[in-house]
């Protein structure tokens, strides 16, 4: 995986906080990763971690906010050879299959000319419902790849399908994805 720009997409679930581990693999293998955090990512895992990992700054707004450079989501959604959103929540998911567009991650997914990776997590009757199965789908045909959900506890304190993909089973996939 040397020298391959992979995204990570962090959305505002409890799984976040297993993204640090998944950037800490990929950057050991030798890829060159950049973050792109939704807001509410932060409720669940801190920029300086995102940042410390991964060597590079994380994003999460359309311009950034000292000096006002555009964070170009075009560039980065052409550049990059692969796109990760870990974890995906179901918020994210339906923009995604609606083509929603309102913050940063969601205007690069849009301009993203490489794959997609999706890892969701959500709780199992989340998981199981009927827009949530419809949106699955929806972004399945649109030729995006997901790794998981799994069953095992949940953040919930219930058990079943809806745990997002340990970070192994991600850098697993991503290798599939990139070299075969």
């Amino acid at each position: 995986m040397k020298d391959k720009r992979i995204i990570i997409g962090v959305t505002g679930g409890i799984a976040a906080y297993k993204v640090p581990l998944l950037v800490r693999l990929l950057v050991k293998a030798g890829a060159e990763v950049r973050v792109i955090a939704t807001p509410s990512a932060f409720d669940f895992v801190t920029r300086p971690t995102l940042a410390a990992l991964s060597g590079n700054p994380v994003l999460s707004d359309m311009t950034d906010s000292e000096t006002g450079a555009w964070n170009s989501h075009v560039k980065l959604g052409t550049e990059a050879d692969l796109l990760v959103i870990a974890p995906l929540t179901a918020n994210t998911l339906a923009k995604m299959a609606n083509g929603l567009c309102d913050n940063l991650l969601m205007a690069t997914y849009l301009s993203a000319t490489c794959p997609v990776l999706l890892a969701p997590a959500m709780d199992l009757d989340m998981w199981k419902h009927p827009a949530v199965v419809r949106n699955t789908a929806i972004v399945r045909s649109f030729g995006n790849q997901v790794v998981g959900p799994a069953d095992g506890e949940l953040a919930s304190g219930l058990s079943g399908e809806g745990r997002m993909a340990e970070p192994e089973e991600i850098f697993q996939s991503i290798q599939q994805l990139l070299i075969g």
